[in-house]
């Protein structure tokens, strides 16, 4: 229950936000970088620690580690909702991201262990159903709030799930066993009887190499990208990510635990997988960022409209999602992910015409319904890959990767897209410039969905993986 309660919550967070963000940008009077830096803030730590949470969770008593995410994310979403201005909203939710880093990766590991055989399938199934329930509502229940109360009531929101969450996890699963057996141990590290090292270096590099790189591309169109303060954040963030990947193979040839296990990208599959991770989750992301402010600013829907714009998407994916991955286990992931990357891209590219004055049954409605297909026959066959790429053996770390690298297509996306779409340093959501962009937006959405399509028909292979 603490498993699935917690991941409400973050997860509810990740899409109730993006509702809010029109109001938050009238209320602080932010323009298009603003925004940038309320989701990055939190993208961003989320992203980088993710698998130094998994890791702190394997090196200490999982449920504790657990619950301090818990209370960590309780505590900042309550100071989300009172922030007084924008560079105190930013601080918080990078802090907010590092405590969801805590929480994600643990919440599954909880289950393996407190669960065996038939009742493991049915706590995780339980924890997947409540998940995608959580993101399917969190838009209507986002707009909902921010129509009748204020965008604050979005953060304040989450503060009883993620209190409930801890404090469950305390008195119920204390006395689980948080550290990992010897079959838990990475194949590569079984001569260790515990994994006790844990890569705060690793940790550090990455956080400050992506914070780096992110922010000189969202300041870079304000600044210039010639100024001397983008150019040191870029430079250096670029500099940081190539010593963490350096580090990350000492480790691994030393037989430590790195974060990242830089070997497992020598699967084609597995590489090929997280490659179309990227392209086809910064789609979802660009849209889900630009689509909002379109709807509420320029189309002239309200919070909760905006919100439910997207209902039949979510439907269909909570549907079709189950029978897309038995087609997977009977056919092979290649053709699954192919084609619903290219129905997905067709979707991107109705969204295009979201334009002001344009009826929702004929703009947003077919577009949200092919979206929807498309995701729907896409996303389980990716997990198919990404599990069967490295073996049974190699699932828990395969799963965590693409969870991490899923996270940093949102972040990139939400960083590089609406400077590629020249939304960048835009400073008003509303009239013909932001249109503009959000069309330009949507149409490279689209681009990105049929190159993931191509890498699937050329990485991914056919019938049943092992």
């Amino acid at each position: 229950m603490a498993s699935i309660v917690a991941s409400g919550a973050v997860f509810l967070e990740g899409t109730t936000v993006n509702v809010a963000l029109p109001a938050i940008a009238r209320d602080f009077g932010l323009g298009v970088e603003g925004l940038q830096w309320v989701l990055n803030g939190y993208l961003l730590t989320l992203t980088a620690l993710m698998l130094l949470g998994g890791a702190l969770g394997d090196r200490f008593h999982r449920p504790t580690v657990f619950a301090a995410g818990c209370f960590a994310f309780a505590v900042t979403s309550a100071g989300c909702a009172i922030a007084p201005g924008i560079v105190s909203l930013v601080v918080l939710r990078l802090v907010q991201g590092a405590a969801g880093a805590l929480v994600v990766p643990n919440s599954l590991a909880m289950l393996e262990s407190a669960f065996e055989g038939d009742e493991r399938g049915e706590a995780i199934g339980q924890w997947s159903a409540w998940s995608a329930a959580s993101t399917a509502v969190g838009p209507l229940f986002g707009g909902w709030l921010v129509d009748v109360a204020s965008w604050r009531w979005v953060f304040a929101g989450v503060v009883v799930l993620a209190l409930a969450a801890a404090i469950i996890s305390v008195r119920h699963l204390a006395s689980a066993s948080g550290r990992p057996t010897n079959a838990d141990v990475h194949p590569a590290h079984a001569d260790s009887a515990q994994p006790e090292h844990v890569d705060y270096t690793g940790a550090l590099l990455v956080t400050l190499g992506l914070a780096g790189a992110i922010g000189a591309l969202i300041d870079g169109p304000h600044r210039g990208f010639t100024s001397i303060a983008v150019l040191l954040a870029g430079l250096g963030g670029l500099g940081l990510l190539a010593a963490f990947v350096i580090v990350e193979h000492r480790l691994a040839r030393r037989g430590a635990r790195p974060l990242l296990p830089i070997a497992v990208f020598r699967s084609v599959t597995f590489t090929g997988a997280n490659v179309i991770t990227v392209l086809v989750y910064a789609a979802l992301s660009a849209l889900l960022f630009l689509l909002m402010p379109q709807l509420q600013a320029n189309v002239g829907y309200s919070a909760f409209a905006a919100g439910a714009a997207l209902l039949p998407t979510s439907i269909l994916m909570l549907a079709l999602s189950p029978s897309a991955g038995r087609l997977s286990a009977r056919i092979g992931p290649r053709l699954p992910m192919a084609g619903g990357a290219l129905v997905t891209a067709i979707g991107m590219a109705l969204f295009a015409r979201v334009q002001p004055g344009a009826p929702y049954l004929t703009s947003v409605f077919p577009a949200a319904v092919v979206f929807g297909f498309g995701m729907a026959a896409f996303v389980a066959p990716l997990t198919t890959a990404v599990l069967g790429a490295l073996g049974p053996g190699d699932a828990g770390i395969a799963s965590g990767v693409n969870n991490a690298v899923a996270r940093l297509a949102s972040l990139l996306a939400t960083a590089a897209l609406p400077l590629a779409a020249g939304l960048g340093g835009l400073q008003k959501l509303s009239g013909p410039a932001f249109t503009a962009g959000y069309e330009r937006a949507a149409w490279i959405g689209a681009g990105l969905c049929v190159a993931a399509a191509a890498i699937a028909l050329v990485t991914i292979p056919t019938g049943r993986q092992s």
